[in-house]
């Protein structure tokens, strides 16, 4: 893939972007980051991104917020730790992309029918109302929500599911959801606050 390559200004910044990502656990040596490349080498998928790790890791320290939220890059890591098992400054880049992919949902921007952020959106919706996720109910509201065509085209696929007894027709659900969103909730505002 082509990488467009585009004047930056400094008026464009998010200058507390970086703090910002920074406060998250695991994201902390961002700054360490010496724009080596061997993120980018060990990354089995960064032929096909916008931006290599190399460059995403850059536009994040210099508070590109807009950039780094709207790339694929982040959707696309394989989440395979080779970039963070390789680095020589030991930082934590699928931690940093995970923390990117959070707040791009928190923030809308992310392709709106592209899988992946449906996905995590669905399962975190689904783990804080039930405590738990059923597996068939988030492949359809994954596809209904990203691809109804593609839905429809899985039918077969889903009779054959139903007809060996493989397909939930409930939500499961734990004993006390609200226990897990009260977690969740504890979770988010010790993030937010900046707490470990």
């Amino acid at each position: 893939m082509a990488i467009k390559q585009t004047i930056k200004y400094d008026s464009e910044r998010d200058k507390s972007f970086p703090q910002e990502i920074m406060s998250r656990p695991g994201c902390e040596k961002l700054y360490g980051c010496i724009q080596c490349g061997t993120c980018s080498a060990t990354c089995p998928v960064s032929t096909y991104m916008d931006y290599t790790p190399r460059q995403l890791m850059a536009l994040t320290r210099a508070g590109f917020k807009k950039e780094a939220l709207g790339s694929l890059t982040i959707w696309l890591c394989a989440s395979c730790y080779a970039c963070t098992v390789e680095c020589p400054k030991e930082i934590k880049i699928t931690d940093i992309m995970y923390a990117l992919k959070r707040q791009a949902i928190q923030e809308g921007i992310y392709p709106k029918r592209f899988p992946i952020p449906v996905l995590a959106r669905e399962f975190y919706n689904m783990v804080r109302s039930k405590g738990r996720v059923t597996e068939n109910f988030l492949a359809v509201m994954m596809f209904l929500k990203s691809n109804p065509i593609a839905a429809i085209k899985t039918w077969k696929l889903g009779l054959n599911l139903m007809r060996t007894g493989r397909f939930a027709y409930k939500l499961d659900s734990m004993k006390q959801p609200a226990k897990m969103a009260t977690l969740l909730d504890k979770a988010d505002t010790g993030w937010k606050g900046g707490a470990r």
